[in-house]
């Protein structure tokens, strides 16, 4: 079985779950938990917005149609998901991205995606 990374995130802090309808997060345990083969690094807890989401299908990820083979039922506008680090830089970079929830955004992320850009990213 492979081994967690210590569930900490950008703050410090004991991560928070980040959602369970829809189940997410690399081991689909509700968090944005990591580990070595986790390649994507999914530690970034984002809130889905429609714009975020036509962007991610637009780049290659559809993360809006339903895929029953894989138990996955589609994201909406309002859900919570863990997203792929780099795609959040990525989203950032070209004026999209969504909102974040620091609490619940594994520190692993800040290998890829710098503190102050992810604060920048927090609800108002």
């Amino acid at each position: 079985m492979t081994e967690k990374d210590p569930s900490i995130n950008v703050l410090g802090e004991a991560l928070q779950p980040c959602s369970s309808d829809p189940m997410t997060g690399f081991f689909r345990d509700g968090s944005c938990n990591t580990c070595a083969e986790d390649r994507g690094s999914h530690t970034v807890c984002a809130l889905m917005t429609a714009e975020f989401l036509a962007y991610s299908k637009y780049v290659g990820n559809d993360l809006s149609t339903p895929r029953p083979e894989f138990g996955f039922a589609g994201l909406k506008p309002g859900d919570m998901w863990c997203l792929c680090a780099a795609r959040f830089l990525q989203a950032h970079d070209e004026g999209c991205a969504p909102k974040v929830n620091l609490a619940a955004t594994h520190e692993r992320a800040l290998d890829i995606v710098p503190l102050r850009v992810l604060k920048a990213h927090q609800p108002d």
